[in-house]
């Protein structure tokens, strides 16, 4: 299947580590945005929001990266751990995946991003923002191994590992949260290709490295 992405992009990075923790092999077409082509007529034929990540698969087009990452387990998943299948749990796990894209990742783009790609100064109130977004994390990691709390890593770890390594590679310090930081460790040596998710990442240092 394709997968149009960018490597810096910490979306893209959680949609490849689904991937590998599904045993899917994905066909990375490098997507450049500054040159534009997404906006090219084929891909917005495929995605009319002319967003990565984008996944083809047999002909079937969905972007969004959670959208993407439950897609993957749904079709191509062995069992159900990574997205469990009792109500409840998967309620918790859906809770934490909008939590990552409307709260902790949102926040952190409120920040960084107007800086980057418009030039604007930094805002303290967003910054004060991110620190929020943290301590609700720090909560909900409170006597707990994993994201969304169980005995096993499921997709809420997966794309929440994304963020934060972005959270790192632009020199936000977390290590204030300890519940936060203790986890960021765990994880890193037990989600798949969470070595890959790190060097990766590395694409997107130059951008952050504008506005320090």
């Amino acid at each position: 299947m394709d997968f149009y992405y960018l490597p810096g992009s910490a979306p893209c990075r959680a949609v490849q580590m689904t991937a590998a923790a599904v045993g899917v092999e994905l066909n990375l077409k490098l997507t450049n945005l500054m040159a534009g082509e997404h906006l090219k007529p084929e891909f917005i034929k495929l995605n009319p929001q002319h967003c990565v990540p984008t996944l083809v698969d047999n002909g079937f087009s969905l972007w969004e990266s959670r959208a993407i990452m439950i897609f993957l387990v749904d079709a191509y998943g062995k069992d159900d751990k990574l997205y469990p299948k009792e109500p409840e749990k998967r309620a918790v796990v859906n809770q934490r995946l909008y939590f990552d894209m409307g709260t902790l990742y949102q926040r952190f783009g409120d920040y960084y991003y107007p800086q980057i790609f418009e030039g604007v100064p930094a805002n303290a109130e967003n910054y004060k923002k991110i620190g929020e977004a943290l301590g609700f994390l720090d909560i909900f990691l409170n006597n707990q191994n994993f994201i969304a709390g169980g005995d096993s890593l499921t997709l809420a770890d997966l794309s929440v590992l994304a963020s934060l390594t972005t959270f790192e590679v632009a020199g936000y310090d977390f290590s204030a949260y300890k519940n936060v930081q203790s986890w960021y460790e765990m994880i890193q040596k037990i989600a798949p290709r969470a070595d890959n998710n790190r060097s990766w990442a590395e694409a997107a240092r130059p951008l952050f490295d504008k506005i320090k």
